[in-house]
């Protein structure tokens, strides 16, 4: 009983790092430095997206000028320089996929080198614990939850959206637990998702050729608004900070306490098939808390926050290389206690390494993976977490390759692999990618992790773009299947979300079809599941874990 509530609410990895940012606010994750400092917070008096509705009144052809994911053949060549060899902008000798061509150089550089003075958004300590987290993962221990916006936009900068997103977390995060009895590590898609790769550098929109949209740190969407402007770069930085720093805010306020989950509320869920397996897991969750608190065990400190990391795709090293610090962290010392399967807890040692403090984890996207490009380049030489996306362009070969680059000491956890074939394809191409990493030497020290999005996007003969829920569904059902067949762990999902009621997925228990999409579709990139479709998939693993602990008889 004490195992559900402590998997939702474990200890944190650093109980005396308790600080009190400027505002009074304290939490176990406000870094030692002030995340802003004396640098101002820079919000547009109008918003930089305009007339969403507009969005729907656009004709947008794609002028295709299609960038492949480039597959590395005979990876046995190619040789990784050594880590005495790396250095922030090392990336800069190695060709580069989806880089932008910025217009004003000057302007570059000045955003460049305010970027370097700013402090750092994330603190180190944080970006160890969730190593530590991620580990645990890797060993089957925990489960990862990762989710938000497909491409965050400066707009989703305000509470409404902010606190949205981190309730629909702690409601699938209270599932996972309940269905799965692991911990759950969460890590949303948040403050600072703000690059998109693109197939092609320009799109026609309404007759008219003009550059893509390629995300908020980049440009804008409107018409005017497409040229790429360096200044946004530390607008980035900026929206980053204050979307942590109200993340932070909440959780220190109480938004996760575990004895109110009904505060957290299905707002837009009106199934009542749903509601009533989600009530069932908090009626279970409250009678384990009456009988904690009957004896004595409801310590409120445990009880009332979790641990909430952010990510994004590291696309845009022009943003991440002058964030990259090389900073100095604990490196805690076995005790004679420990069984060598986590760190003791004795007196501790220092060590300086290079962080991405943008972000507590980031990962190389499908289109900018290439073993001697600029992206593995730079991510082989952070001491982040990082992830991996894997799909159908990527050989066998490749996967050992990056993990041998990009983790050569074998650091469980340090690695995800975020596995995205679409439906069709996943049973084909899954079962190789497992048995190649799973019999090497990094047999049990990655995390696979399954992104059931991005392999099942469509359009509609209107030319929308959407996804199928039965699509998504399937593939993470039959993603679950394969790694119980391999005797693997699929230790997390990825999922582009958010709290908001939109109908930019198709299907669900509610049944949407194409002619709903126009109700409430408010994506600028990819769509998104809406709450009540990024919960009917929490429960799918569930009640896929669920099963896994029934006793046959």
């Amino acid at each position: 009983m004490y195992n559900f509530i402590s998997q939702l609410y474990s200890p944190r990895h650093t109980p005396h790092n308790r600080h009190t940012n400027t505002q009074g606010l304290t939490d176990g994750l406000v870094p030692e430095f002030a995340l802003f400092g004396s640098v101002p917070l820079v919000f547009p008096s109008t918003s930089v997206l305009g007339n969403k509705s507009a969005w729907h009144r656009l004709t947008v052809h794609r002028k295709f000028r299609l960038e492949s994911p480039t597959p590395v053949t005979n990876t046995t060549h190619h040789t990784m320089s050594s880590s005495a060899d790396w250095s922030p902008d090392s990336w800069r000798s190695r060709p580069i996929k989806q880089a932008p061509a910025y217009p004003d150089e000057a302007g570059l550089k000045k955003s460049v080198k305010e970027l370097g003075r700013l402090p750092p958004i994330v603190h180190p300590k944080e970006i160890v614990a969730l190593k530590q987290h991620l580990r645990d993962v890797a060993l089957g221990e925990a489960f990862l939850l990762q989710g938000g916006d497909c491409a965050e936009l400066f707009d989703y900068c305000e509470p409404n959206a902010i606190e949205s997103k981190i309730k629909l977390l702690l409601q699938m995060s209270l599932v996972l637990v309940w269905g799965a009895d692991k911990k759950v590590v969460r890590i949303g898609r948040m403050a600072g998702q703000y690059a998109k790769p693109r197939s092609s550098p320009t799109e026609i929109v309404d007759g008219v050729e003009m550059p893509s949209f390629r995300g908020d740190i980049l440009n804008g969407f409107q018409v005017d608004e497409r040229e790429i402007d360096p200044q946004r770069l530390v607008k980035a930085y900026q929206y980053s900070s204050a979307t942590l720093n109200y993340i932070r805010a909440c959780l220190s306020s109480g938004i996760a306490d575990l004895h109110r989950p009904l505060d957290w509320g299905l707002g837009h869920v009106r199934d009542p098939e749903l509601k009533r397996k989600y009530s069932e897991a908090v009626l279970s969750l409250t009678d384990m808390l009456r009988f904690l608190h009957t004896i004595g065990a409801d310590r409120s400190d445990k009880l009332d926050t979790v641990d909430l990391f952010t990510s994004h795709e590291g696309l845009l090293l022009e943003y991440e290389q002058p964030l990259t610090r090389l900073l100095e962290t604990p490196v805690p010392r076995p005790t004679a206690n420990d069984n060598g399967s986590r760190n003791g807890s004795g007196p501790t040692e220092t060590k300086k390494e290079y962080y991405d403090t943008s972000a507590h984890f980031l990962w190389i996207g499908d289109r900018t993976r290439q073993i001697d490009g600029a992206h593995v380049e730079f991510f082989r030489g952070i001491a982040n977490p990082i992830g991996i996306k894997v799909g159908p362009t990527t050989p066998v070969d490749d996967l050992l390759a990056l993990l041998r680059a990009l983790n050569p000491d074998k650091e469980p956890g340090k690695i995800t692999l975020i596995t995205r074939y679409g439906a069709a394809k996943v049973r084909s191409l899954l079962p190789a990618h497992i048995r190649a990493v799973e019999d090497s030497e990094y047999n049990r020290c990655v995390v696979w992790q399954c992104d059931p999005m991005h392999g099942n996007t469509v359009s509609t003969g209107g030319g929308i773009k959407t996804r199928r829920f039965r699509d998504i569904f399937e593939e993470l059902q039959e993603t679950l299947r394969i790694h119980k067949e391999q005797k693997s762990y699929l230790g997390g999902v990825h999922l582009e979300l958010t709290g908001d009621a939109v109908t930019e997925c198709l299907g669900g228990s509610e049944g949407l079809d194409e002619d709903d999409l126009s109700t409430n579709y408010t994506s600028f990139c990819d769509p998104r599941l809406n709450e009540k479709q990024a919960l009917e998939l929490a429960f799918l693993i569930a009640d896929h874990y669920r099963n896994e602990r029934r006793p046959v008889l």
